[in-house]
């Protein structure tokens, strides 16, 4: 299959008009200097991040992982149902949406969430048009529980709702700000790409996320734009093209 080459694909550390983006956070990201759980600080911090472009004007959604408080895969590695695990793990990043959500509106950012498992009485059931009208108003919209399916990621989930709500580019928030041909952290040696098309991706198998979210953001042409988050301003930076990054996308 060959690449589509994005009209929006962004050049390494070019400045880009977007209109509406998503934004995929890892939930350990929220764990903050914790072992477990939810930092409220860390939250707020993020949220932070997050007020200073949906100021700038630019529509904002989100998609927050539960790996912090539970994580589907390694519970079926334990011996778990992997359909239970999972659904598990999708709850865990209802918890996530909740948090951050408090945190965007305690600071005066309008926030919902909406989940891709019912649950009413705590936020709002996914429905596309609705997300879309959030944004319009000015209005960050979080999406919960991935696809509501197990056997698919947040990871694929966010490609999912990239997708769905027309976002120009995907933010994915990492720990190190791209993505490189080894673990940085255990891999001295490892060098960091400026570019990447889906297929290098694909074909070198780097991690950066499941094969199924890279396709499907292949076939949509959404740029996915890999830095580190938790570096204070570095969002911000990225957007305007100043801030280290490597951008996904087609040849």
């Amino acid at each position: 299959m060959v690449d589509v080459a994005p009209k929006n694909c962004p050049g390494p550390n070019s400045p880009h008009n977007y209109k509406r983006i998503l934004l995929k956070m890892s939930g350990e990201a929220l764990m903050g200097p914790s072992a477990f759980g939810i930092d409220p600080e860390t939250c707020l911090l993020f949220a932070h991040e997050v007020k200073e472009v949906h100021e700038s004007g630019i529509e904002v959604c989100m998609v927050i992982g539960g790996g912090n408080i539970f994580r589907g895969i390694a519970g079926a590695a334990k011996g778990m149902d992997r359909t239970s695990a999972d659904y598990m793990g999708m709850l865990a990043t209802i918890m996530n949406a909740l948090a951050m959500q408090n945190a965007l509106e305690s600071i005066g950012v309008p926030t919902r969430v909406q989940s891709a498992i019912p649950m009413t009485t705590v936020c709002e059931p996914y429905v596309r048009r609705r997300a879309q009208r959030h944004m319009e108003k000015g209005r960050v919209v979080i999406f919960a529980a991935g696809t509501g399916n197990p056997y698919f990621t947040t990871d694929t989930g966010a490609a999912l709702r990239a997708a769905e709500m027309g976002c120009d580019s995907l933010f994915k928030g990492t720990g190190v700000d791209g993505v490189y041909s080894a673990d940085p952290k255990k891999d001295p040696n490892a060098t960091r790409y400026e570019s990447l098309s889906y297929t290098d991706v694909l074909s070198q198998n780097l991690k950066i996320m499941d094969a199924t979210a890279i396709s499907l953001m292949r076939e949509n042409a959404i740029p996915i734009i890999v830095f580190n988050i938790r570096e204070p301003g570095r969002l911000k930076e990225v957007i305007e093209g100043r801030g280290i990054c490597t951008t996904i996308c087609g040849k």
